[in-house]
């Protein structure tokens, strides 16, 4: 396959931001008025808000939406820097991506992600994935399950449309664990325009390795808990050309011009099967995809660390102050 390394893209000349960024997604169903602290979140983008938020002003966002692209109403949570209500500020927004069997609250309720980001001038945004890989499936056999759309063209215009965000390649990262981590590695080179920095902990990198093992595994997953029987990449005969197009290894140039971050554990517990199977392949999988980053002469960081398939949160810390330095700062 032949991958053309892609232009430097035009939202890194600065995109529309503040009101006339938010302006002009009106014609595609956003918002028409700059978004402010005190103001509701509106409907748009395909996306209507069924729940009403629980935030009680504070910061954390709760917001539940009904949208075509999924059968069942999918959540976010919104964590809103310290301040944001009476800044008046712009922000860098980090979109945080959960892994398999987990849900929008992971990181909320089991990872301390408000302790975390205390202090931090960036809004983070945690999104439901179900076990979808972040994808549109090839095929679902309960409804509509298209996670790629409803996160890429639906959520990410909604956020700028509602919150006080930079709407540009500089003021966006995108990050996950496991499942997640492959979301943000295919995100940010098939979006290319719209993250400057990504970040995969524990995620695979690689779909075609040890006879798509990965693939397998996605297949099996997303059919047993996502699609009723359904797949992400097609079974028996797989689609090729939507695995080559998700396949962080077969998009190596989509890689520049970003800050690139992976974390991988070198010591998963051996009478655990799932821990030594998923770290495993997650291991190889980056050693193979931070070979091909080298040769193609993209910088990145790249870290081994003891223990197995889980989220760790120093390694996040260190991740964060890289973003930080990436990303446009508030203001």
């Amino acid at each position: 396959m032949t991958v053309h390394h892609p232009p430097v893209p035009v939202s890194r000349r600065r995109l529309l931001t503040g009101a006339a960024a938010v302006a002009a997604a009106g014609a595609f169903g956003g918002a028409l008025t700059a978004p402010t602290a005190a103001r509701a979140a509106v409907d748009g983008f395909g996306l209507r808000v069924v729940s009403p938020p629980n935030n009680h002003g504070g910061r954390l966002q709760y917001y539940r939406f009904a949208t075509d692209a999924i059968g069942w109403d999918p959540a976010v949570n919104v964590l809103l820097p310290d301040g944001y209500h009476t800044s008046g500020k712009r922000y860098p927004v980090l979109y945080l991506l959960h892994g398999g069997a987990q849900d929008f609250r992971q990181f909320h309720m089991h990872e301390n992600i408000i302790n975390l980001t205390a202090g931090r001038e960036i809004i983070v945004v945690m999104p439901d994935g179900g076990t979808g890989w972040y994808c549109n499936p090839v095929n679902s056999l309960v409804g509509p399950r298209d996670w790629e759309t409803f996160h890429m063209s639906q959520l990410l215009p909604w956020i700028d449309a509602n919150f006080r965000t930079f709407a540009e390649y500089d003021g966006r990262a995108v990050a996950g664990f496991s499942m997640g981590g492959f979301g943000a590695l295919k995100y940010a080179a098939k979006y290319y325009g719209h993250f400057c920095s990504v970040s995969s902990h524990s995620g695979p990198a690689s779909l075609r390795r040890d006879g798509h093992l990965v693939v397998h595994w996605a297949n099996l997953t997303s059919a047993a808990k996502e699609l009723g029987g359904g797949t992400v990449y097609g079974a028996p005969v797989f689609d090729q050309a939507r695995i080559s197009a998700d396949n962080p290894m077969e998009r190596i140039p989509s890689y520049h011009h970003k800050r690139v971050f992976l974390v991988a554990g070198t010591a998963p517990e051996p009478i655990n099967w799932f821990d030594v199977a998923n770290e495993t392949q997650v291991l190889a999988g980056q050693r193979e995809f931070r070979a091909a980053l080298s040769q193609a002469g993209i910088p990145h960081e790249g870290r081994e660390v003891p223990g197995g398939h889980f989220f760790r949160h120093d390694m996040f810390i260190d991740d964060l102050n890289g973003m930080l330095g990436r990303l446009r700062r508030a203001g």
